[in-house]
């Protein structure tokens, strides 16, 4: 089964294994930090619980992804907006409003995600067999990790022992997740915040090698970047003509392979979904076809462009590596342990 045959993957999966496996656990590192292990993750945290976990969690993935393909990159970033707000708690998933009447997944840059459905899908299984012990933030992970290897992206290991928010963060939400029209400088700071250095920023972008992006989050670069009334000056004139034909207006969404030689059209709209995690993203930005903004500016950084230009090498292995270490990384940022937060019985509904 996959959980007890991790170890007989591809030599490239034991590499990154050895990668994180050297990353010291201490119990005095802060459960905020995203640079070690936080106190009371631990690798088979549910072995004497819950000994199954990760082998329903592999099966519901594997059922999920072949009846929506598009099933891991919703994941990869319903778990990004997760951790990069708060921590890795599952808080993104609530839907009860806080004190103040708000909830952090109706914030504006969530009100996109998707992905939800999969998280509970997976959950009402596993409480099945194991009710009241997981954690959402723990499914939450390791479900978007069996993404990521199904889309053919990399495997590393994932430790578990988080617990669940009581509360979720919709202020930090709007202010601190970022933006699809961010400069580089204000996209570096973001996840410098969060402990993510130059190159490790780059190889987490890689994420978006796969799924869809909403015309709303393109156009304004096509007919009025930043309020001059004219197109993005740096998008190459050929790429222009066929953002305009692929997003005539917001409603419409394109594939991350608008530049691969598998995407097929129809009607003027893209058809097909980006499912496999190559380094074809990096390649894009190379040629300056970037879909967004945010994308483009990894080029306008000597530090970005350089991790750029090294993950378009070749067949992607630099690239494999890095962001499955930068995976693991950001799986252990700002997580609650111990008697912190609770195990919830409902992603989306706290306990009481």
């Amino acid at each position: 089964m996959f959980s007890k045959n991790w170890a007989l993957m591809a030599v490239f999966s034991l590499l990154v294994i050895c990668l994180v496996a050297t990353m010291p656990v201490h119990a005095e590192v802060d459960p905020g930090s995203a640079s070690g292990f936080p106190f009371l993750l631990r690798y088979g945290y549910y072995d004497d619980k819950c000994e199954d976990l990760e082998d329903i969690v592999w099966s519901k993935m594997k059922t999920i992804v072949q009846l929506q393909h598009n099933a891991p990159a919703q994941l990869l970033r319903l778990m990004f907006h997760d951790c990069f707000i708060g921590g890795c708690d599952a808080s993104v998933l609530l839907a009860d409003r806080n004190e103040n009447g708000t909830v952090e997944r109706e914030a504006i840059p969530n009100r996109t995600l998707k992905g939800f459905n999969f998280i509970d899908t997976i959950k009402d299984e596993i409480e099945e067999e194991c009710p009241g012990v997981v954690s959402c933030s723990d499914i939450l992970v390791l479900a978007t990790r069996d993404g990521i290897v199904l889309a053919g992206g990399p495997y590393y290991p994932v430790l578990t022992g988080r617990r669940d928010s009581k509360e979720s963060f919709f202020d930090k939400a709007m202010a601190e997740i970022p933006r699809p029209n961010g400069n580089i400088s204000e996209t570096l700071r973001l996840f410098s915040l969060r402990g993510f250095d130059e190159r490790e920023t780059v190889a987490l972008l890689g994420a978006h090698n796969i799924g869809r992006i909403g015309c709303q989050f393109i156009r304004p670069r096509l007919s009025n970047f930043t309020g001059t009334g004219l197109p993005d000056p740096t998008i190459p004139p050929d790429f222009l003509e066929e953002l305009r034909r692929k997003c005539p207006d917001d409603n419409n969404t394109i594939s991350n392979m608008l530049n691969d030689e598998h995407t097929d059209t129809a009607r003027g709209l893209s058809v097909s979904i980006a499912t496999s995690l190559d380094n074809h993203y990096y390649k894009t930005l190379m040629r300056g076809r970037g879909l967004l903004f945010a994308d483009q500016q990894l080029m306008a950084n000597e530090k970005t462009a350089a991790a750029v230009t090294d993950y378009s090498i070749d067949d992607g292995i630099i690239f494999r590596t890095e962001f499955a270490h930068a995976m693991a990384k950001l799986s252990n940022f700002g997580v609650l342990t111990g008697s912190e937060g609770e195990v919830r019985h409902s992603c989306s509904h706290l306990n009481s």
